[in-house]
């Protein structure tokens, strides 16, 4: 065992070279805080590898020093899940940053875990192909961290969560073995699916650092319209209207008038329809020649139900950016950091869910402003509370997670667990499942040494740290 956090250091050095192994406090501080502003940590080190290689003599060496591991990719998570809250030592997996190949014809990309959303989108753009995976956050959530928490985005309607995108990985198990399951093979049914296991883990199995995607054919052409509607399930029938008329569907994603107004005021937008209707729905469609034809006639028919309406031709960046613009209007405008709960409910559950939110948050917590949005045919909905005190926000996020409970819906839809909703897990599985969750971990990581207070089977007090070995040896 290692017998100190200074020989620890130096042995990283030795491992990844002394520029990539980062200490001082001011340098560290955007490993050990998350996006939202709301976790704040500690670690004794930022170790940056390079490849495959030096991930397994990192894992191996803190293995032996029986010091914990925190995964990190772009650092975009909104549940805490990748701060280190004792000391951990942070594996950075930003340098994992090469994309290795493009198959134009079996359409897979092979690439390190650092790889940016937008830097693999970019590459595989180049031969008319796309990653099917797209996100807000693109421009520096990684693939690694996609898969860490199987993320879905706005194009999961169409293209599935990244579980179902994930052909391969390679990966690093906490005592530095190596586990590469790399066949471009759609149909490889030999044992168990460890990849998939590994997407939505959140680093507790293992630290992947290589992915081998399956890519999409994009639409060539879209066509993108916002609807002001009176209620969710009008914005729902619109959405329906579409498909059954031959409308394929790429996004759909709900908005609110408070919402809207946030990104207005922050981003200096004008509004984007004349009616200022209670709720919006941004859809891109694709579909045959006459398509654009095919979603104005849906709009004629629905004149009743919608409440003004605008359509462009896609990619449509002006009518997305109402969207995308939600998550830093919100972080803008908050006095304290937002209370970020991405839940999942039934379809036919949204509006009831939405409406006893609202009815509750008035009652119990009136200082809290909701805004919500998310992707309104998959269920997925953001809640976000802005102005949450910090003696109300395990109050108000119990509120809110007890009553999705209520509407059978899922406590995390895309995000992860992490910290944020750890107490809460027990709300979304049944302790069969749990046992079982902790079971596989203790398999792949039996002293508990990735990410150790996440998810089940984790435990604050089993694990030392580098600065409680210190301690330890000082005494």
């Amino acid at each position: 065992m290692i017998a100190s956090t200074t020989t620890l250091v130096d042995e990283l050095a030795r491992i990844v070279g002394p520029a990539h192994v980062l200490t001082d406090r001011d340098t560290v501080a955007g490993y050990v805080t998350d996006w939202t502003g709301h976790w704040h940590g500690a670690t004794t080190a930022v170790v940056r590898p390079a490849d495959t290689g030096q991930v397994s003599a990192v894992l191996a060496c803190c293995h032996r020093a029986g010091v914990a591991v925190v995964p990190q990719g772009g650092n975009t998570g909104l549940v805490g899940g990748s701060v280190p809250m004792r000391g951990e030592v942070v594996l950075s997996t930003t340098r994992l940053a090469v994309i290795e190949e493009i198959d134009e014809v079996g359409r897979t990309l092979a690439a390190g875990a650092g790889v940016t959303i937008a830097q693999a989108q970019q590459a595989v753009r180049e031969y008319g192909l796309d990653l099917g995976i797209d996100l807000a956050s693109r421009d520096s959530a990684t693939l690694g961290g996609i898969v860490s928490t199987n993320a879905g985005g706005v194009r999961m309607i169409k293209y599935g969560n990244t579980r179902s995108r994930l052909l391969g990985v390679e990966a690093v198990l906490s005592d530095g073995r190596v586990l590469s399951r790399w066949k471009a093979l759609t149909k490889d049914n030999v044992g168990y699916d460890l990849p998939g296991l590994l997407a939505g883990a959140e680093g507790t199995l293992a630290v992947v650092t290589r992915v081998l995607m399956r890519l999409v054919v994009p639409a060539a052409h879209t066509q993108v319209v916002m609807a002001g509607v009176e209620s969710v399930g009008a914005g729902l029938e619109l959405i329906h209207r579409l498909e059954r008329a031959g409308l394929t569907l790429e996004a759909a994603e709900l908005m609110t008038r408070a919402g809207i107004g946030l990104v207005r005021k922050h981003r200096h937008l004008r509004p984007p329809l004349d009616a200022d209707a209670p709720f919006d729905v941004l859809v891109e469609v694709s579909g045959p020649t006459q398509a654009q034809s095919l979603l104005l006639g849906v709009l004629a028919e629905a004149e009743g139900m919608v409440q003004g309406a605008v359509v462009e031709t896609g990619p449509a960046t002006k009518l997305w950016q109402y969207r995308e613009s939600h998550t830093e209007s919100v972080s803008a405008e908050s006095s304290t950091p937002p209370v970020k709960l991405d839940i999942a409910t039934p379809l036919r559950e949204i509006e009831p869910f939405l409406e006893a939110l609202t009815a509750g948050l008035a009652i119990s917590f009136p200082g809290v402003t909701p805004i919500c949005f998310g992707h309104i045919a998959d269920g997925n909905i953001h809640v976000n509370l802005l102005d949450v005190t910090g003696d109300q926000r395990d109050a108000v996020t119990d509120f809110v997670l007890r009553l999705v409970t209520q509407h059978d819906g899922s406590i995390s839809a895309e995000h992860g667990v992490g910290r944020a909703k750890a107490r809460w897990i027990t709300l979304g599985r049944s302790d069969v499942d749990l046992d079982l969750m902790a079971s596989i971990r203790t398999a792949l990581d039996p002293a508990g040494m990735l990410n150790p207070h996440i998810l089940p089977g984790s435990s604050d007090s089993e694990t030392n740290s580098p600065i409680e070995l210190e301690r330890e040896v000082a005494r």
